[in-house]
Parts: C-alpha cells; structure tokens; sequence
C-alpha cells in the first residue's frame, strides 16, 4: 500500500485484493479501480489539489506496483530528509511556519546521504549544533506544484535524533517564525494546525 498527500489529503495505492476496513474507514471516502491509463489517475489528482471534500481517496488495482509507477510516471521526484528532536527533557523539537507547525527538514543535496542531510536540515533551520541519530522513523511522500506549474513528488526520510541542548534559533530565511520544545502528546492533542503526513510521523513514534 502506498500513501501519498496531495493537498493534505491522502491518496491510497493499494491492491483490490487487500482493501480493508483500515484503508476505507473514511467518513467522506472516494473509492475506484484503476484502469491502467495514467490519465484516469490525472482526475483524481486534479480533483485532490482544487478540492478537500474527501478525508480520501483510495485508487486500487491488482497490482499496486504497477499502480504506483504509473502515479510516480507524472512527477518530478524530490529526495528530503528531516528529524524528530528530542531533548533531555522528552520534548520534541516543532518548527512553525507558512500557517503550520512542522518537523525541521530540507532537499538533499547532491552527494549526501540521508541521514547527513537530516541532521543538517536540523542544525540549519533550528540553531542546534549537536545532533545525532538515534533511528530511522519513516517516509512520507506528499506533492505539490512548482512555480512553472511542474508537479512534484517528494519523498521526505525521518529520522528520530536526540540533543542536550536546548537553545533554538529559528530560521528566518526559511521562513520558519518560531521553533519550541513541546511534549509529543501535548501537541497531538492542542489541535494546533500541522500537516497530516507530520502527524503521522509524530504518531510513528510509538511504533
């Protein structure tokens, strides 16, 4: 099953054989079967980035792989990596900016590897200096647009890291308005505003 967010909604790829209650309980669901012409996949994105009237869409076929190579075939690819901070205290590091709250991260950059990126990204938009891993958490993947219009699908690699510091310095050329320390549950339970997929990943870490 593969799980992608266009517009903050989620997409789901999946096998016909392997629908289940987990994938479609979805108060407000749409649900449809692939017929292996990319150009059907294309009403459905096209739908997805003009509208949230659905909590999502589920798109399934006898063979997801076949299904997500022929949704990845009208994107451009975008490797990211990022982290989940905590410090000695069992907070979480969370970044706010453009309206939401977020998890620090960023592109990878030509020659890195993921986890180099992930812990730059972090020092880079946070101010901290000594950051480490401590293991791999996830990946998600949203889209968005380019200015030219090009759509992009980005693949995000998270990792869980530690630090003993605890003074922040938000990144201000990256917009980024604010970075505090908040206790995970406490945030999951604020109702502040932040993107699904950085939920999931907040989620992901009892798992």
């Amino acid at each position: 099953m593969y799980k992608i967010y266009i517009n903050d909604t989620p997409i789901f790829l999946v096998n016909t054989e392997f629908l289940s209650d987990k994938v479609l309980n979805f108060e407000q669901k749409l649900v449809a079967r692939y017929n292996e012409k990319p150009k059907f996949l294309l009403q459905y994105i096209d739908m997805l980035e003009k509208t949230d009237r659905y909590d999502a869409v589920i798109v399934h076929h006898s063979d997801e792989k076949s299904l997500y190579k022929d949704f990845k075939s009208l994107y451009k690819r975008i490797d990211a990596a990022g982290g989940v901070v905590y410090n000695d205290q069992s907070e979480i590091l969370m970044i706010f900016r453009r309206g939401f709250w977020d998890l620090p991260k960023g592109k990878i950059d030509s020659g890195e590897s993921k986890k180099e990126a992930a812990i730059r990204e972090v020092q880079e938009e946070t101010g901290l200096k000594e950051v480490s891993i401590t293991r791999k958490l996830k990946k998600t993947l949203h889209t968005y647009r380019l200015s030219n219009g090009q759509r992009v699908l980005k693949y995000c690699y998270w990792y869980l890291m530690k630090t003993s510091e605890s003074g922040l310095i938000p990144q201000a050329e990256e917009d980024i308005e604010k970075a505090v320390w908040i206790k995970r549950d406490d945030f999951l339970k604020s109702g502040e505003k932040a993107y699904r997929s950085i939920e999931d990943v907040l989620i992901a870490l009892n798992d």
